[in-house]
């Protein structure tokens, strides 16, 4: 397997900083910002997001996770045993602005699945939608409001974003898989009930 680094931790940094400011000018303080990432990895960015905001606005911003597996489209297609994450949306989102965090925008069918999963957890005022990496052809009609690198991946390769909290360091490559394998080979969150 082959390894490209597209964004090293340095440049990752900035990017979520850069991120973070576009998301804290987008209004006021007052909005009732809430940050939700889903899982996994969009989690982890959303907590760092959320702190350089907190930063931004000298108060605290509210933070959430959501894991979509059992609202995807395909949850009867992705095994026997899917794994499934944790759920924490402790703060009322009706109202409120919220903004979802995801590590890779790529169909658009994990998007699709988180709506469904937050409207379950008030109406809220807003929604917003972050991601670190935007890698196109989508599926359906959904775009970020904030992105933090467009790429375009060829045939046979697939993101891997990672954090420190899951992987032991934060950066973004780009991966082939064997050529042998190449047409098969599908990332560990797709098998495992979350796409790109």
């Amino acid at each position: 397997m082959e390894k490209h680094t597209i964004m090293d931790e340095t440049e990752m940094g900035r990017v979520l900083d850069r991120l973070a400011q576009e998301i804290h000018d987008a209004s006021s303080k007052d909005d009732g910002l809430v940050i939700v990432g889903i899982q996994r990895r969009g989690a982890e960015l959303a907590e760092r997001i959320a702190h350089s905001v907190a930063e931004l606005r000298g108060k605290p911003v509210p933070t959430g996770s959501l894991d979509i597996s059992l609202y995807r489209d395909d949850f009867g297609q992705i095994g026997p045993r899917p794994v499934i994450g944790k759920t924490d949306v402790a703060t009322d989102i009706t109202d409120r602005r919220v903004v979802i965090v995801d590590d890779v925008l790529f169909t658009g069918r994990t998007i699709r699945a988180a709506l469904h999963e937050l409207s379950d957890f008030g109406r809220s005022r807003r929604i917003e939608l972050c991601v670190l990496v935007d890698r196109g052809e989508r599926q359906l009609p959904i775009q970020a409001d904030y992105v933090g690198k467009r790429i375009e991946v060829p045939e046979g390769q697939h993101v891997s974003v990672c954090v420190p909290e899951l992987d032991g360091e934060l950066c973004v490559s780009l991966v082939t898989a064997e050529s042998q394998n190449a047409q098969s080979f599908r990332p560990p969150e797709r098998v495992n009930g979350k796409e790109e």
